[in-house]
C-alpha cells in the first residue's frame, strides 16, 4: 500500500518536472531568438557604410556619405583605456579588502558599493561635471571638456562592477588552497597575490569585461564632459566618441547620417565582442573556478 500511495505522487514530481523543463527551454529559446534578430537587424541595417573608408575617414560636412568615424573609435579606446586604468586598481584592491574584511565597515562598504553600482549614468556624468568641467569653465567659457573627464566619469561606473565581482569570485575560492599555502609558511599577502587572485582569475577578468561592455555603450556621461568633435583631437581637449556618434548621427535631420547611425552601432558592438574573444582569450589557459 505504501508503494502505491507513492506512486501517483511519483508520477506527480516528474511530470511538473517535465513541465518546468519545457518552459525553461522555451524561455531559453525565446532569449536566444530576440538576441538573434537584435542582431540580424542590426547587421541588416548596419551594413550599408561598413567598408574600409568608414573606418579611416574623418566626418565629411560637405558629402557625409563619403565621412567616417576614425576618430570616434579612437576615442572610444582612450576614453575605455583611461577607465580601465582607474578602475581596475580601485575596484581589485578594494574587493579584495571586502573578501577579507568582515567586520562593520566591511558591511557599509559592501552596501555603498551597490548604491554606487546603481546610480544613473547620468548622474556620474553630471557630477563630473560639477566638480571638474564647470570650476574650470567658470574662468574659461567653453573649455573644461576633455577625454580625461569622460574616461573618470566611466571609470567611476565601473568601480563598483569590479569590487562586486573581485569580492564574489574571491569567495568562490576554494578554501583549501588558503590552507596549504598558509601551512607552507606563505605570508597572507602573498597568498593572496600569487595564489588566490590567480586562481580567481577567469572570474575577474570576465566581470572587467561586463562592466566595459557596459561602460563602452554609456551616452549620457559623455555629454556632459567630452563635447564631442569632427576633428582628431587630443586627450586633453574636446573628444568623440562612438556612443556619442552614434546619438548625434540617429537624431540628425539627414537620412544620410541616420543610416551611419546603424553602422556606427554595428561597429560598437563588434569592439565589444572582439574584447570579449580577446579577454577569453587571455584566460583559456588559466584555471577555471
Amino acid at each position: 500500500m505504501t508503494q502505491l500511495a507513492k506512486t501517483p505522487v511519483l508520477l506527480q514530481r516528474r511530470v511538473m518536472n517535465a513541465l518546468f523543463q519545457a518552459v525553461c527551454g522555451l524561455c531559453a529559446i525565446l532569449a536566444i531568438l530576440i538576441l538573434g534578430y537584435v542582431l540580424w537587424f542590426l547587421l541588416s541595417q548596419g551594413i550599408t557604410y561598413f567598408k574600409p573608408s568608414f573606418f579611416t575617414n574623418l566626418p565629411d560636412n560637405v558629402n557625409p556619405a563619403l565621412g567616417g568615424i576614425k576618430h570616434s573609435i579612437i576615442g572610444s579606446l582612450n576614453l575605455l583605456g583611461i577607465a580601465l586604468c582607474i578602475s581596475l586598481p580601485i575596484g581589485i584592491l578594494s574587493g579584495v579588502y571586502q573578501a577579507e574584511s568582515s567586520g562593520k565597515l566591511s558591511h557599509v562598504v559592501r552596501f555603498l558599493t551597490d548604491v554606487l553600482n546603481g546610480i544613473p549614468s547620468i548622474v556620474v556624468g553630471l557630477f563630473v561635471y560639477a566638480i571638474w568641467i564647470l570650476p574650470y569653465a567658470l574662468k574659461h567659457p567653453g573649455q573644461g571638456y576633455s577625454g580625461i573627464a569622460g574616461g573618470t566619469a566611466l571609470g567611476i561606473m565601473m568601480i563598483p562592477l569590479v569590487m562586486r565581482t573581485t569580492d564574489e569570485m574571491l569567495r568562490l575560492v576554494p578554501q583549501s588552497l588558503w590552507d596549504a599555502s598558509l601551512a607552507l609558511g606563505t605570508p597572507r599577502w602573498r597568498t593572496m597575490l600569487l595564489i588566490v587572485l590567480p586562481a580567481a582569475r577567469n572570474g575577474i577578468v570576465t566581470g572587467v569585461m561586463l562592466a566595459l561592455a557596459r561602460v563602452s555603450g554609456e551616452t549620457a556621461p559623455l555629454l556632459f564632459t567630452v563635447l564631442g568633435n569632427e576633428f582628431l583631437g587630443p586627450i586633453t581637449g574636446p573628444t568623440d566618441a562612438l556612443p556619442l556618434r552614434l546619438y548625434k548621427y540617429a537624431t540628425s535631420s539627414d537620412p544620410v547620417q541616420n543610416s551611419m547611425a546603424w553602422s556606427t552601432a554595428l561597429t560598437l558592438l563588434l569592439i565589444i565582442l572582439i574584447l570579449s574573444i580577446l579577454a577569453r582569450f587571455l584566460t583559456r589557459a588559466g584555471k577555471r573556478i
